[in-house]
């Protein structure tokens, strides 16, 4: 385990250093380490544009596959209320938090235009659905980093309600609890749990700059087995 220094006092530092120094790939080499070796999200969970990078806290967000928008003979007052509730869920994002929804089949759309407008408002951080996303043109034209299976039109209003949100999810056996680090690039997306993330970000950081040794001995001619023998690292 890397001995560097923690260097960051808060999530604002952390979160700019990760997106200036720091790749997912690090991360996971690092909670491999740690014994957290199943802590990335299925890789259909893409950026809707490669250059999106996302870190953030998690706000989970629990969805549930519905078959009409709002039913009248019902035993659960929620299946009158048309996206269960979806804006509270919404509205109750915080800065630098992480809109993250599972729970539903992927029949519909989790997130779209309107959405993202309304968490750029409140200065989230991104959203990542195990499942589909819409309107990407608008998405995309409001840079708001978004991860999903892709683009798919069909609305989740007759289809799908929020029943929860601020409690655990899991997405393909990866648990999600509120407030862990969600960090995602073009390589995927991975859950840092709140109880490593500092020892992770100091594994991740030390192994970055590390690597940059690596890189340099490669370019002047070192074997990949003496580099590795010598730093540990490749």
């Amino acid at each position: 385990m890397s001995s560097t220094k923690k260097i960051w006092k808060n999530d604002k530092e952390l979160f700019s250093i990760a997106k200036s120094e720091l790749f997912v790939a690090l991360v996971g080499d690092i909670l491999d380490t740690l014994g957290y070796q199943h802590q990335f999200l299925p890789p259909s969970i893409k950026p809707l544009n490669t250059d999106f990078v996302l870190i953030g806290r998690a706000m989970p967000v629990l969805e549930a596959d519905v078959f009409e928008e709002s039913s009248k003979n019902t035993n659960n007052p929620m299946m009158k209320k048309p996206f269960g509730i979806m804006f509270e869920a919404l509205d109750d994002l915080k800065e630098d938090e992480v809109y993250i929804c599972s729970g539903s089949s992927p029949r519909y759309a989790l997130w779209g235009g309107l959405m993202s407008t309304r968490a750029l408002k409140l200065k989230a951080a991104g959203a990542v659905l195990h499942g589909y996303s819409r309107d990407t043109n608008e998405v995309l034209e409001l840079n708001f980093p978004t991860f999903s299976y892709g683009g798919y039109a069909q609305d989740q209003g007759p289809r799908g309600k929020v029943i929860d949100y601020r409690v655990p999810i899991e997405i393909e056996g990866t648990r999600i609890n509120p407030g862990d680090i969600i960090y995602g690039d073009r390589d995927g997306v991975i859950v840092v749990p709140k109880a490593v993330e500092e020892e992770a970000f100091m594994g991740a950081i030390g192994k970055a700059r590390g690597e940059q040794l690596v890189k340099k001995a490669l370019e002047e001619g070192m074997s990949t087995v003496d580099a590795y023998n010598k730093f540990g690292i490749m």
